[in-house]
């Protein structure tokens, strides 16, 4: 069962109900599921069509992406499940916000992922504004939270999550784990309508310390869950120390909350690699 003293919420990242609904067992809880286009080429169905030469229709795909969502949702109904929009570099913002509130509109606990991009931040400040929960993705520096944050002003609690992916950071050499306490002490200054996601969770250390710093929310795969769970659900306290290893500290940066999102400088070269990535995954389930 769910650790009393445990304030972040926690999520599956994944893209198989059958697996929801085995974590869920081996827990005894489960706070929401985020998925995006790679998890859901890697669901067994998907991954069985493909075995027999078969691929979907641009319908079929988005007809079984739907399917698996609503099996995903049904299993967390108090919980949150992120879906996240189709975007390549040419993806603008109308087309991303057409999607994202098609998305929404699958089932009653969706946050909607869009990346951190000139047009996906102006997909997200228009989505927000009409009342839609949004997952702002691929973050990767203290800019691009700022940018979320002003984009997204306005929103309730609990109506924007921003996920900064720690992994991807490492395997470039720079410790992850520093953007997710970076960011937490910059919106600290703010009025906290933003949550924080650590995302791209590779290892228990990461989820621990995740916990320890207070990141509103921690998703991670399976194996991870299961391995907390060997270690009696361990919370963290005030002498956990994470070990960086020879990852190059990244230092935090005084940056404001009270410009225009467009006046941040929020591009980053894993933002766009992330993109090409998922949508190189995703098309690869298409005829």
């Amino acid at each position: 069962m769910k650790p009393r003293n445990l304030k972040t919420k926690i999520f599956l990242d994944g893209g198989d109900s059958q697996e929801t609904r085995k974590i869920i067992e081996i827990l005894g809880f489960l706070d929401g599921q985020t998925t995006n286009p790679t998890l859901v080429s890697k669901n067994p169905e998907a991954q069985a069509k493909l075995a027999r030469g078969e691929k979907f229709s641009s319908e079929e795909i988005y007809g079984f992406y739907r399917e698996v969502i609503e099996k995903i949702a049904v299993l967390v109904p108090e919980g949150s499940v992120s879906i996240e929009v189709y975007a390549d570099q040419s993806t603008k913002m109308d087309e991303m916000f057409s999607w994202g509130k098609e998305m929404f509109s699958w089932i009653p606990n969706a946050h909607i992922k869009f990346p951190i991009t000139q047009e996906g931040l102006g997909a997200a400040e228009k989505a927000v504004k009409e009342g839609m929960r949004v997952n702002l993705t691929l973050c990767f520096s203290q800019e691009q939270a700022a940018a979320v944050y002003a984009a997204t002003m306005g929103a309730k609690k609990g109506q924007v999550f921003i996920s900064p992916f720690v992994g991807r950071l490492d395997d470039k050499g720079e410790n992850g784990m520093d953007l997710i306490k970076n960011i937490i002490e910059m919106y600290g200054q703010g009025d906290g309508h933003v949550e924080v996601l650590t995302a791209s969770v590779r290892n228990l250390d990461h989820f621990s310390y995740a916990l320890r710093l207070g990141s509103d929310i921690v998703t991670a795969p399976s194996k991870i869950l299961k391995e907390w769970v060997e270690k009696s659900m361990f919370l963290p306290d005030n002498n956990f120390v994470y070990d960086a290893g020879k990852f190059k500290p990244i230092s935090y940066q005084a940056i404001g909350l009270n410009k225009k999102w467009r006046e941040y400088d929020f591009y980053h070269e894993l933002t766009d690699d992330g993109i090409r990535k998922f949508s190189e995954d995703w098309n690869r389930l298409i005829k």
